[in-house]
């Protein structure tokens, strides 16, 4: 395990370790205190439903169902808890890895696999769940997230003098992105206009097979001083520390206060995609240290230590689990594939003479195979 730089674990916010303890944090241990045991429990079944869900989806992969897959195994406490801490005026900006965030932002799971499986590709169509669709160019859509982040501002909706209708906005991306420099153009967007984003990094310490000590010598929370902007390192497998530094967050942009920068430092548990082999670059000793710390894990042993976590809902949530494993297969088997013709559909949101016309040959060109059969 590497312990230098941006591994090390000065200055990390963590509220609840790897054996299961509580701890306190001066600043941010009043953002935990309203959490009841119903909200933990909440947080233990958001986060084994989706693991579910994630292994099923890996496994449609396997079995040709979907093209890709790209897991969220053991990135569930970062996820899930903060997830939690938005609400109905926020927006979500995510990569291709936030399930957990689909899933508390009440996104119907199964129905993300519809880009997996090629039947959708990342077109805008705003939502009723403040969620935008995954962006599988990495680092791409931080330049959006900041500029819906002005835009909230400019429309009066930070800082309104009413808390409980002003929003911000939550950008979601792992360590690789850091390098990207879409995210220092954002990062240096947000900060002179004082936009309302909370920039939350997941740094589970592979950009593919890049070592996060190869992308940073320092770590990548502290990147956000020469923006201008304050940053937050917290154990990303801590679920109750993930809620709590996203709530300061989220309030410190809602209030008018600007930007910040989140590093939740995680682990990847599984291969980045489907097509990846992590034993190519990543030691065995090093999967079994941090599985030693899994965020599930760590929040079933504290809430056993309470006794908050009792046989029948532990059996729920297995069922659950299960049934949307089932309800998954059978959606993604049952999906017919498109018309062709559906490219051209959302390229713009008002019509274009230009997409007209392309729309047009290209319905002749597959019409001219028709009249080819004919002929012959």
């Amino acid at each position: 395990m590497d312990a230098i730089g941006p591994l090390s674990e000065e200055g990390l916010v963590r509220l609840l370790d790897l054996h299961g303890a509580r701890h306190e944090h001066a600043q941010f241990s009043p953002y935990a205190e309203h959490l009841t045991p119903q909200d933990l429990r909440g947080f233990w079944r958001d986060m084994n439903v989706l693991r579910a869900w994630d292994m099923e989806a890996m496994s449609l992969q396997r079995q040709g169902e979907l093209g890709l897959w790209v897991q969220s195994y053991g990135q569930e406490a970062a996820q899930i808890g903060s997830g939690h801490a938005l609400r109905d005026p926020d927006f979500v900006f995510p990569s291709y890895r936030e399930h957990g965030v689909a899933m508390t932002r009440g996104v119907d799971l199964p129905s993300i696999l519809r880009i997996f499986r090629g039947l959708e590709h990342g077109s805008w169509v705003p939502n009723e769940h403040g969620f935008h669709l995954y962006t599988l160019v990495i680092g791409a859509h931080a330049l959006h997230a900041t500029g819906y982040a002005m835009g909230l501002d400019r429309d009066g909706l930070v800082a309104s003098g009413n808390p409980d209708e002003d929003g911000a906005v939550v950008c979601y991306f792992g360590d690789g992105a850091t390098s990207q420099g879409d995210i220092a153009e954002s990062m240096t967007f947000a900060s002179v206009n004082n936009a309302p984003i909370v920039f939350f990094c997941q740094n589970n310490q592979f950009a593919i097979s890049e070592s996060v000590t190869r992308q940073s010598k320092v770590p990548l929370a502290d990147r956000a001083k020469g923006f201008g902007m304050p940053s937050v390192r917290v154990d990303g497998n801590d679920v109750i520390a993930s809620h709590a530094v996203t709530q300061w967050a989220l309030e410190h942009a809602r209030s008018g206060k600007g930007p910040v920068f989140v590093e939740a430092l995680t682990y990847r548990m599984g291969a980045h995609t489907t097509s990846d082999d992590p034993t190519r670059y990543r030691a065995k000793t090093n999967e079994e240290y941090w599985a030693e710390r899994d965020p599930i894990a760590r929040l079933t042993t504290y809430l056993e230590s309470i006794g908050e976590l009792p046989d029948e809902f532990r059996d729920a949530v297995a069922a659950e689990g299960k049934a949307l494993g089932v309800r998954t297969r059978e959606a993604v088997r049952g999906w017919a594939k498109p018309d062709a013709s559906e490219m051209f559909d959302h390229v713009y949101a008002q019509p274009h003479s230009t997409v007209d016309a392309e729309r047009a040959w290209f319905d002749r060109y597959q019409k001219s195979f028709a009249d080819a059969e004919v002929q012959a």
